[in-house]
């Protein structure tokens, strides 16, 4: 027993030699079975790049085709052959660690070039030997009128022996003779032949031009002329040919005949059409795929003044939990009862479905009333997922989100229209599926930015795009300066300045906010030890301590603890310098495990600030539970306190969490303070330290050092 391939080289020489066994045995060539494995290799290599090329590069895979003939391989069992080789091994030993659906999918369109490269190269050969019979029978036109010329016997060896059929007519279109391979080719005998007309050989699928040259070449005006025509035999078949038909003119140049050469590409036309439709339609459902989609998309955006389109782009809702749950012969069978719904939906002229992979569909409809169409389109959709499938002995209930787009032609590009109803699609699954949407060109510019935003965010750290402003904490008893909460901007290059609640939640959603956060903590430590060196370290007025907010992501990212431990030494600063802020949603039934960073934190000296507290429906029980030793309260608990009198409720609210907090030994930080009322309530109530736009905007971090100088010399 052989181990198998173990290096690309390797599996490439086994694809040659599958290969080359293949198509060997009907090659005519003199080469050895070896030789002609290594006349191969270099074909195989090319499809192997060609298949995990980032471009499709048809005249490639067509030149492969090509060089099959070169290498002698004319017999049309060859071209199967190689076919069958390529669609069951090509991605198998050359298809690398890539996914698999496209592989196959570009493994298709390799097979549909190579065959139309063949079938090119074939023709050329053919014509070029169509030629040289054309060049004989033009030699032996004599032998035709006098039967005596000494050239005849090589005339009828050529007619008689040839593997294309050959038939001779005169000028008025009556078959005079006509050879053994064209016999076989109509099935019909010498006599039913020779009795015909050229004329009755008439074809629906005849091309515009055929006639035009006929006619032209029976004048005499034209020598010969190259055409596809298809013919009908008896048994109802057609018969498709590549034809040449030349003047066979008499010894003082007069027309006299005319020569019929005719090669069957019948079994190639119909390859040709099986490939043509396996790579334009989805191999599960047989629905016209994302290919074949586009083209009609396309022709549809590209139609007159007047008309127009729309398009119902659909995503099943919880159809990966379907998959997971049964496995993927349930979903596959899921998926193919949809596509029999939904083409059950659109049968009207106009109307199309298609899959564009995965649980993804979309119908097409096109028009001059496409607006109240698509809306009819849609709910038929919606309405054909209603009932439930079967599968398994399960009833399942399919759900689906559709995003809905519909507009004139010529405005938008097949990609801008797909791109819109997608996001639709999205926005539809976001509001909680079941349901359609429609597209929004506003909503569709807000994603598209967000989209921008987030594919630009690992440049933008790398870059240094992000800087921190800092707004300071102030103590509510003496007014000085306690320390900044340090508060993340993007200098966007397009954008101007981007808050945090444009590109945060983007960040966690790509998991960029752990390398963002441990960004934002080094350079706020940083500036800790810079204030720290420059006001004196433990003085009343000093902004000893930096607030740096942690999200989710970040609290459950195994190196939190480590990072901050290595921050601080690394800046010489002691962990009493630093609060971190979690917000109470993070901490909603958050077990012992996922405290641990916490404690570990708080253990060493870092506190821990509970923030936007009170927003997050916490049981107040707790707080006891939790490692913190801050509470922010939310600035919603406190705006009623911005006018006088102060709203009752608010303050009997507020009275109450400080009270509470202080009992816990917490202390009480308040966001979002506007006015000197509502400062010094918040004294009299009791809070320890407050932040907002009547102390100071968040800003650089020379604005904070003008303020604690200012406090200081106050006091």
């Amino acid at each position: 027993m052989t181990a198998e391939p173990d290096g690309p080289e390797d599996r490439l020489r086994r694809f040659a030699t599958i290969w080359s066994r293949a198509v060997f045995p009907v090659a005519s060539t003199s080469l050895t079975r070896a030789e002609f494995e290594a006349e191969l290799l270099p074909l195989a290599r090319r499809l192997s790049e060609l298949l995990r090329a980032r471009g499709f590069i048809a005249e490639d895979a067509r030149a492969v085709g090509a060089a099959l003939v070169d290498a002698h391989c004319t017999d049309p069992e060859a071209l199967a052959r190689t076919l069958d080789c390529v669609d069951a091994y090509l991605v198998l030993y050359c298809g690398g660690d890539g996914p698999q659906d496209e592989l196959r999918m570009r493994s298709s369109r390799l097979q549909h070039a190579m065959a139309a490269g063949y079938a090119q190269a074939l023709r050329t050969r053919t014509l070029a030997e169509q030629e040289a019979i054309a060049q004989a029978a033009l030699q032996a036109q004599g032998v035709v009128a006098q039967a005596l010329h000494i050239s005849e016997a090589r005339f009828r060896a050529v007619f008689e022996g040839a593997a294309i059929g050959i038939g001779i007519a005169d000028l008025d279109g009556n078959v005079l003779q006509v050879n053994k391979a064209l016999l076989r080719m109509f099935g019909q005998s010498e006599q039913s032949l020779r009795g015909r007309r050229v004329l009755d050989w008439v074809h629906p699928e005849d091309a515009p031009q055929t006639w035009k040259l006929y006619e032209e070449l029976v004048r005499g005006d034209r020598e010969h002329y190259h055409v596809e025509k298809a013919f009908n035999r008896p048994d109802g078949t057609a018969l498709w040919t590549n034809l040449t038909v030349s003047l066979l003119r008499d010894a003082d140049g007069e027309p006299q005949y005319q020569l019929a050469l005719m090669e069957d590409t019948t079994e190639r036309r119909l390859l040709n059409l099986r490939l043509r439709y396996e790579a334009t339609h989805d191999a599960l459902t047989g629905l016209p795929n994302r290919t074949l989609f586009f083209e009609r998309l396309e022709k549809a955006l590209a139609a007159g003044e007047g008309q127009r389109f729309g398009l119902c782009y659909l995503d099943l809702d919880g159809f990966k939990t379907i998959n997971d749950s049964l496995g993927h012969a349930a979903g596959d069978r899921l998926l193919v009862e949809v596509a029999d719904r939904l083409q059950s939906c659109a049968t009207a002229p106009g109307e199309m479905v298609a899959r564009l992979g995965g649980d993804e569909f979309v119908a097409l409809t096109t028009g001059t009333d496409t607006e109240r169409e698509v809306d009819e389109l849609a709910e038929r959709i919606m309405n054909a997922l209603v009932t439930p499938i079967s599968i398994d002995g399960r009833d399942l209930m399919v759900r689906g989100s559709l995003g809905i787009v519909e507009g004139p032609a010529g405005e938008r590009t097949a990609a801008e229209v797909l791109r819109s109803a997608d996001i639709t699609m999205y926005r539809a699954k976001s509001a909680g599926g079941n349901r359609s949407e429609l597209a929004d060109p506003e909503a569709d510019a807000r994603a598209i930015t967000r989209h921008g935003l987030t594919t630009a965010l690992p440049t933008a750290l790398e870059r240094g795009e992000f800087f921190i402003e800092y707004q300071p904490l102030v103590h509510l008893g003496d007014g000085s300066v306690r320390g900044a909460e340090a508060l993340v901007r993007w200098l966007h290059p397009q954008h101007g300045v981007l808050g945090p609640d444009r590109f945060i939640p983007l960040a966690e959603h790509t998991g960029l906010i752990v390398p963002l956060g441990r960004w934002v903590l080094e350079e706020s430590i940083r500036q800790a030890r810079a204030w720290r060196e420059r006001y004196g370290d433990g003085t009343a007025a000093s902004p000893l301590r930096i607030n740096v907010n942690l999200s989710p992501c970040q609290l459950t990212h195994p190196g939190l603890v480590q990072d901050t431990i290595d921050i601080l030494e690394r800046a010489g600063v002691t962990p009493d310098a630093l609060c971190l802020e979690v917000t109470e949603s993070a901490l909603i039934g958050a077990d012992d495990d996922r405290l641990k960073p916490l404690r570990r934190l708080a253990e060493m000296g870092v506190d821990i600030a509970l923030d936007d507290f009170g927003t997050g429906y916490s049981n107040l029980a707790n707080l006891r539970r939790l490692p913190v030793s801050v509470l922010k309260l939310d600035r919603s608990f406190t705006q009623g306190m911005q006018q006088f009198p102060a709203d009752p409720v608010d303050l009997k609210i507020v009275e109450g969490i400080v009270s509470l907090a202080h009992s816990l030994d917490l202390a009480v930080t308040v966001e979002g303070v506007e006015t000197g009322a509502q400062a010094e309530q918040l004294r009299i109530l009791g809070c320890d330290t407050a932040q907002g736009w009547y102390y100071a905007r968040p800003g650089p971090p020379e604005r904070l050092h003008d303020l604690a100088l200012a406090d200081a010399s106050g006091r």
